[in-house]
């Protein structure tokens, strides 16, 4: 399953998703991934058992690249079962929606594969989504 959370900056996405992930630590039956551009902002916030990973120092440019990212974490954890990631467009440094949807698309496959649970926080307008986005959200 992919799931978005979707919203324009500051409507509470990430508040909303550090509540799902510590929901999601606790009835878990696997490992719990939470990736952001800056993990320490959101450190103090996050159950203990949570392992955090940081794109900041990987200089990440690109949905493909964000994707290798998330597969090199999945390649060497196989009992992840829950993946949230904060800030999508920060992560790869862009707004632009080219190339978001095969993204999307690529996740569900290793969604249903693995059966990894995605939580993806969005900012964008809910109005204004393209309907791929609304779908998912």
């Amino acid at each position: 399953m992919v799931e978005l959370l979707i919203g324009k900056k500051g409507t509470g996405k990430t508040k909303a998703l550090i509540e799902n992930v510590n929901s999601a630590a606790t009835v878990a039956k696997g490992n719990v991934v939470f990736i952001s551009d800056d993990t320490r902002r959101n450190m103090h916030e996050i159950r203990s058992s949570v392992r955090m990973a940081d794109t900041k120092d990987f200089d990440i440019r690109t949905y493909n690249e964000f994707l290798g990212f998330i597969s090199g974490i999945i390649s060497r954890d196989y009992d992840i079962t829950n993946i949230f990631i904060d800030g999508i467009f920060k992560i790869v440094g862009t707004t632009e929606l080219d190339g978001f949807e095969e993204f999307l698309s690529r996740l569900e496959v290793i969604s249903k594969s693995l059966n990894i649970s995605f939580v993806i926080s969005v900012s964008i307008d809910a109005q204004t989504a393209p309907d791929y986005i609304k779908n998912l959200a």
